[in-house]
């Protein structure tokens, strides 16, 4: 008989050999050993689509309002006439990427024949597209371009001009708010003589993918917005890590401090005035990923009672093993490899088509449309010969319901592992808990009546 440390020095290949027997020959044709794969396969596959898919519609969501609207970081109470002083400072910070003055205040856009809507809007500099990029990145235009150059030029989000009636090259007008109360209405735009609005020429229509600024945003120069807004201009800057901006915010306050003027800048970070929202992102995102996670849990029990019934199945073999010289933990790890070998191939079954899908989800939808479609024209002819009714073509997210020209979908590198880890582990967990039943088979009572 061999003792367990003699075993021990004898190498643990039996244990593989044993573990692979019971996988691949004893169980070949268990279904709860296929089903386990599948129920791991199909966790990981729908983990990785649903959570891609989210990860494109909230980092659309975050970026647009990081790149247009709030900015990484934003620099108040900068005094009117020293703007360029601090525009230097900022730039000359470490790790900063783009700086740029703006004026906003909230108007009504009023078309020239019909429509009027609230807006936001903002002044910015002539040449902002060149002093910020990734702005311009996320700004598609439908009509003209980012052009305020000549004369009192406006850019319209496509809703917003839609309302409107607006194209390229109509005129519109602009009123302030405040304005409006405080003479307690507005007449016809008259160039500016003290009720509070001004003609603007529109010179483009963009899209932005985010249907608040689409619907509600309009940019003009920042020498038009002054009329409106008589308050200090604001400064907005983008940094190349956003995950930085704490380290960005303290730099920022040194490189203003050794400028005169400057002392009384406030500088406040994205996750300041954007808490509430990401938050609801962030928790939304979590749930989701435990709802579609509980497959891991349902695959988890179904191996963990398989695992069961294969220990009292095998209680001879475990006990002959046993009195051979197989230690305990060598005749548990047995079953473990098995949990192990059938999580791994569940997971790396799921992941390769998941990827797929997640990398190319416009085109999947496309070709599930087509079928779908493909059955209803099929039916509809069908239908035809009895005299019944048309059935309309199907949509996954209609263009009339949802406000997408496409479905994003974004692939997170970590999240892929950690939703791999998750279908690997819960089936390494579910045979390391069923393996502990092995302690309570004493090999001289199984093999006392063999």
């Amino acid at each position: 008989m061999i003792d367990a440390r003699q075993g021990r020095r004898a190498g643990s290949g039996w244990v593989w050999h044993v573990a692979a027997r019971y996988i691949f020959r004893k169980h070949k044709k268990s279904p709860s050993i296929v089903l386990s794969v599948l129920g791991i396969a199909t966790g990981v596959l729908a983990l990785i689509v649903i959570i891609s898919v989210m990860n494109g519609f909230q980092l659309g969501f975050i970026e647009s309002i990081l790149e247009i609207s709030s900015y990484h970081v934003r620099v108040e109470s900068v005094p009117a006439g020293m703007s360029g002083e601090a525009l230097e400072a900022l730039l000359a910070v470490p790790g900063v990427a783009a700086a740029v003055p703006f004026r906003e205040f909230q108007g009504i856009v009023r078309g020239r024949v019909w429509g009027q809507q609230a807006a936001l809007v903002r002044g910015v500099p002539e040449g902002a597209p060149g002093m910020d990029p990734g702005m311009m990145a996320r700004l598609e235009f439908e009509q003209g371009s980012f052009d305020l150059g000549e004369g009192r030029s406006a850019l319209l989000g496509s809703g917003l001009a839609t309302r409107l009636g607006a194209r390229v090259g109509d005129e519109i007008t602009i009123f302030s708010i405040p304005s409006i109360f405080a003479a307690g209405g507005a007449g016809p735009a008259d160039g500016g003589d003290g009720t509070g609005s001004l003609a603007f020429t529109v010179a483009g229509v963009f899209r932005t993918g985010f249907f608040e600024y689409d619907m509600g945003w309009a940019f003009v120069r920042i020498d038009d917005a002054e009329f409106f807004s008589d308050g200090d201009p604001v400064i907005g800057v983008k940094i190349a890590d956003r995950f930085r901006d704490r380290q960005a915010l303290e730099l920022a306050r040194r490189g203003l401090a050794g400028v005169p003027g400057l002392e009384g800048a406030e500088l406040s970070s994205w996750r300041d005035y954007n808490r509430a929202f990401f938050g609801a992102l962030r928790t939304e995102k979590l749930f989701m990923f435990i709802l579609v996670g509980l497959i891991f849990i349902v695959v988890a029990l179904n191996i963990y009672q398989a695992q069961r019934r294969m220990l009292l199945e095998r209680r001879e073999e475990i006990g002959l093993l046993r009195a051979v010289g197989g230690g305990e933990r060598a005749v548990r790890m047995i079953f473990v490899l098995d949990g192990a070998i059938v999580g791994f191939a569940g997971a790396a079954l799921g992941l390769v088509p998941g990827l797929l899908v997640a990398t190319n989800i416009s085109a999947f939808f496309s070709g599930l449309e087509a079928a779908v479609n493909a059955a209803i024209d099929a039916l509809n002819a069908v239908a035809s010969l009895f005299g019944g009714g048309a059935i309309g073509d199907f949509a996954v997210f209609s263009p009339a319901v949802f406000y997408l020209t496409e479905i994003p979908s974004r692939v997170i590198p970590g999240e892929v592992a950690l939703i791999f880890g998750f279908g690997f582990l819960s089936s390494l967990a579910a045979a390391f808990f069923a393996s502990r039943r092995v302690s309570r088979i004493l090999p001289a009572e199984v093999l006392r009546y063999e």
